[in-house]
């Protein structure tokens, strides 16, 4: 088991689906294991870009276990645990480390909205103590735009101070330097990880750790480049591009697409309900755009 503080570039992985809509765990160890033979240093399944809200307790604990199961590295996985229901993220997470996976990325609560500092501080403090796990390393998982319920740079610090070593970083994906730079002060001792990507310059320079990022399932490569000292502005306009691009899609039923291309394997575009897929039109004008923009590559992910 691992417990190394997490750095560098690690993927959201997406979640593929069988013709019977369960999770394709052929299809998740390949894409994984082609993710590792592109410089990606580990993944986490079942965040919000592996439609992980979206899938049972068990359907997640087998795709741990199937995961494992093909020889993906314990110590190369941050798992997704959070849950709207304590009890459930207490589940998965006491899964993870019987699994030998001592790292979990843990939502907030976020069913009931407009929740006091308190009350999000409890929720992790009562998961830590439920766990009741000395191994265990849980990364704060804050994604305002996506749970409604965030975690403050205070509640971060109170819980790094109460938890020590338990509290291992946070990724940071809410887009806003300047809550980004809160942490960095006020927690300097855990890992910072941003989710957007184009921030991972000014992150490095300041002292962040890395990344954990949805962009990485399709363009390892260029996210890779904005991790580097040589990193150039052309670099960086590369992955804006992107995500300029990228956005203007339902932004899940759109990374499989890509992937779906990319491989050409048609068998990536489906989504979990109440994902929508993308139309034929959609498709079309969105592969279009990125092909025209230089930015669909297939050499990004190897056969």
């Amino acid at each position: 088991m691992s417990d190394a503080p997490i750095r560098g570039l690690w993927c959201a992985t997406l979640t593929p689906l069988t013709a019977d809509g369960g999770v394709d765990h052929a299809r998740l160890a390949a894409h994984v294991r082609r993710l590792f033979t592109q410089g990606v240093e580990g993944v986490a399944p079942f965040g919000t870009t592996g439609e992980g809200q979206s899938f049972s307790v068990a359907e997640r604990m087998a795709a741990l276990d199937a995961l494992l199961a093909a020889g993906v590295p314990a110590a190369r996985m941050v798992v997704g645990t959070g849950c709207a229901a304590l009890p459930d993220a207490v589940t998965l997470t006491r899964h993870a480390l019987r699994a030998g996976i001592a790292r979990s990325l843990v939502l907030p609560p976020f069913f009931f909205k407009e929740l006091s500092d308190d009350a999000v501080y409890g929720y992790f403090a009562a998961l830590i103590d439920a766990v009741a796990d000395p191994r265990m390393r849980v990364y704060l998982y804050h994604i305002p735009q996506v749970s409604a319920v965030g975690i403050s740079p205070d509640v971060v610090a109170r819980l790094a101070a109460d938890y020590p070593g338990v509290i291992a970083g946070v990724k940071d994906s809410a887009g806003d330097w300047n809550n980004t730079a809160k942490l960095l002060e006020r927690a300097p001792q855990l890992s910072i990880l941003v989710g957007h990507e184009p921030h991972l310059p000014r992150l490095l320079r300041a002292g962040g750790a890395g990344t954990i990022c949805g962009v990485a399932n399709v363009l390892p490569k260029a996210v890779a480049a904005l991790l580097t000292p040589a990193v150039t502005p052309a670099d960086e306009a590369r992955v804006q591009a992107f995500i300029e691009i990228l956005f203007r899609y339902p932004f899940l039923p759109a990374f499989k697409a890509i992937v779906a291309d990319q491989l050409g394997d048609p068998g990536w575009r489906p989504v979990r309900v109440p994902q929508m897929p993308i139309t034929e039109a959609q498709r079309s004008t969105l592969l279009d755009q990125l092909r025209k923009a230089g930015l669909l590559d297939t050499r990004e992910v190897a056969q």
